[in-house]
């Protein structure tokens, strides 16, 4: 399927993630959209995503995290990789960004959970390959009117909803070289959700190209930091789409991540 670019790109810079959910279930035709862009978004043959019509209290039940509990949620979404492709963690996020995206166009409120659940309760009601993995799951719903303390910190009345720099993470082509299309990407790039928003990604600019990589070969929480690139990566092609830019993706290996090649530019809207 095509990108939904302007769809999406319209609620990079709005979406917070919620914890909190008012147990409201999910209206039906926003229902069926949603599991429809679960089977149809599968951009890469080893991630995939599946829609589970179950409460999630099981899957959450006694995971904490760093932000707090997540409750309320009426259905969640698995997102699943091939553990025998070495770039899964950057495809599965990637695709699981495209479907929180959709999301949160129809009103619905995510979280990116890659550590604290339970592999297991999920496993209990999907289907999965003796190779597949999965790696992360958000709860899906609407969320509650009022923000938790947690929720604050995390959507921007506290430190963890802060980003770094372009200029800290930036390396190639002189900023005042920047193709136009680059500039919008790399802001949605910036703005992209990771784990204890540690943000490990890095970038590589030319005149054609923007390469991502990971800043440091170091696990952090055993969370896998290219699973994070992989969502950057999304928010990059789906900007460039809106700008009128059109590329594809080099999958490439350890500590590089992948580069998104420009095929086609046509002309720019003004930004």
């Amino acid at each position: 399927m095509h990108l939904p670019a302007t769809r999406w790109y319209q609620v990079i810079n709005t979406r917070r993630s919620r914890r909190r959910f008012n147990q409201k279930i999910i209206e039906p035709g926003s229902l069926s959209k949603l599991a429809a862009i679960c089977k149809e978004f599968q951009p890469f043959p080893d991630a995939r995503s599946v829609l589970v019509k179950e409460p999630p209290g099981s899957v959450f039940k006694g995971a904490i995290g760093p932000y707090g509990k997540i409750k309320g949620a009426p259905y969640f979404i698995a997102f699943i990789g091939n553990m025998d492709s070495p770039n899964v963690y950057e495809q599965v996020g990637y695709t699981g960004e495209g479907i929180i995206l959709e999301a949160e166009a129809l009103n619905l409120a995510t979280c990116w959970v890659a550590g604290f659940f339970k592999r297991k309760a999920v496993k209990s009601l999907i289907k999965t390959n003796s190779n597949e993995r999965v790696l992360s799951v958000t709860p899906i719903g609407y969320a509650d009117d009022q923000y938790s303390l947690e929720e604050k910190i995390m959507t921007g009345f506290g430190l963890a909803h802060k980003r770094k720099s372009l200029s800290d993470m930036v390396t190639g082509l002189d900023k005042s070289k920047w193709p136009e299309w680059t500039k919008v990407a790399l802001e949605a790039a910036r703005l992209a959700p990771s784990a204890i928003n540690r943000q490990p990604w890095r970038f590589d600019v030319s005149g054609s190209s923007v390469t991502v990589s990971v800043n440091t070969r170091k696990r952090e929480y055993g969370l896998p930091k290219r699973l994070c690139c992989g969502i950057a990566m999304l928010h990059i092609e789906v900007a460039a789409l809106s700008f009128g830019v059109t590329g594809k993706w080099d999958l490439l290996d350890h500590p590089l991540v992948a580069r998104f090649v420009v095929e086609t530019e046509l002309v720019a809207n003004t930004q």
